[in-house]
């Protein structure tokens, strides 16, 4: 076993071990903080039902941060997910193109929840902002670029700008550290 197998297999046996408490009453041990990462915005069709689901065609978009400037590029999609009335699993993978030739794919799910007044007003072509909905993503990336290796090792939340449908969807994503 090498050393990072024995790591974590010592750190879940321990956490079998440890009793945690009652979760009423504690506070937390940790703070969990942001560092602003990009702005992702998807370029998307109307969506297509398919039994259970909508899938989402992106044809293009952009990501722009301090440290990323890229394009979105086919294959990108969302399958969105009913869970019930004004409530949204998404299911989204994608590829990014940065400025400098390199590839990156990315894939996040992610919660929408809202009001019937809300989709109501997405159906009819509204733009709608997060004072709207409750629109949260958690993305991940992978990628085999040395440059952008550092995606690899991070995880990330995102949270909708704004988003019209059939139109765009704009999202502003941090790392957690």
């Amino acid at each position: 076993m090498d050393s990072i197998s024995r790591y974590l297999f010592a750190s879940f046996a321990l956490a079998l071990v440890v009793p945690f408490g009652s979760a009423s009453g504690q506070t937390p041990t940790v703070n969990v903080e942001t560092e602003y990462l990009m702005t992702l915005e998807g370029i998307c069709e109307l969506g297509q039902p398919i039994g259970q689901r909508l899938i989402v065609n992106c044809t293009s978009g952009s990501a722009h941060g301090p440290k990323i400037n890229a394009t979105v590029i086919p294959p990108t999609g969302d399958w969105l997910i009913p869970v019930t009335e004004g409530l949204l699993r998404l299911d989204v993978r994608g590829t990014l193109k940065t400025d400098d030739g390199e590839l990156i794919f990315f894939e996040y799910g992610g919660v929408i929840s809202g009001s019937k007044e809300a989709g109501d007003r997405l159906a009819k072509g509204e733009i709608l902002t997060s004072k709207d909905v409750y629109f949260i993503t958690a993305p991940k990336f992978s990628t085999s670029s040395k440059k952008y290796d550092w995606l690899n090792h991070i995880q990330a939340v995102g949270k909708m700008i704004g988003v019209q449908a059939g139109k765009f969807v704009k999202y502003d994503v941090f790392t957690v550290r």
